[in-house]
């Protein structure tokens, strides 16, 4: 009888084991499981951030050469603006958006004078209305450039002045703001026509608006 109970001891011993094994390695296949698709789900979360990298990298690459085959068409002064406003701090995204040419077909100034005309005066109402159209917190370079009458160091001064009116002029009466303006006098140093003509020179006497934003 001792026998017979012992054995039946032991064979439920023996079962309740081998459930317990059963139960272990369902638990550890489900361990195993969970932590697969855990792994699976944050190999697609990298691959898509990866993608996604690849995607933005692609795009700055297609933007940067936008912006060097623009840089490629400004003129000189309009880089130099350009970098002068980077130098300084004054860009949100360091770019041209465009250039505005006042000749003196447009903007007249009298002899040795940075007195604005009627003409001029219509023309900046234009370039203000524009700017305040666009809304755009855009900084503004006014460059003053001559003829070659007169000395180096006067054309300088002509320029300059002639800048500063155009200057107060968009602040005073355009109501754009003085701190997202700057001017410069490049005299006579840039022509961009021949001074030995009465033409030339009327094309050389300009102000140059570069808009950057």
């Amino acid at each position: 009888m001792k026998r017979s109970i012992v054995m039946v001891v032991v064979v439920m011993a023996a079962i309740a084991l081998a459930t317990a094994g059963c139960a272990t390695k369902s638990y550890v296949n489900d361990q195993v499981t969970q932590s697969s698709k855990a792994a699976d789900a944050k190999v697609g979360e990298v691959q898509k951030q990866v993608e996604a990298n690849q995607m933005e990298l692609a795009s700055l690459k297609k933007s940067d050469a936008m912006q060097n085959e623009q840089l490629g068409k400004l003129s000189d002064t309009a880089k130099e603006a350009l970098t002068r406003a980077q130098e300084a701090g004054k860009l949100a995204k360091g770019k041209l958006l465009y250039e505005v040419v006042l000749t003196d077909d447009q903007v007249r100034f009298g002899l040795d004078s940075s007195q604005l005309s009627s003409d001029a005066k219509t023309a900046l109402d234009a370039v203000a209305a524009k700017l305040k159209a666009d809304n755009q917190g855009v900084y503004i370079e006014v460059q003053g450039h001559t003829d070659s009458t007169g000395s180096d160091d006067w054309n300088l001064v002509l320029g300059a002045r002639r800048a500063e009116a155009v200057m107060r002029y968009l602040n005073i009466q355009g109501g754009l703001p003085l701190h997202r303006m700057n001017t410069i006098s490049y005299g006579e140093s840039k022509p961009v026509a021949d001074n030995n003509s009465r033409d030339g020179r009327a094309k050389n006497r300009r102000v140059v608006l570069v808009v950057l934003i």
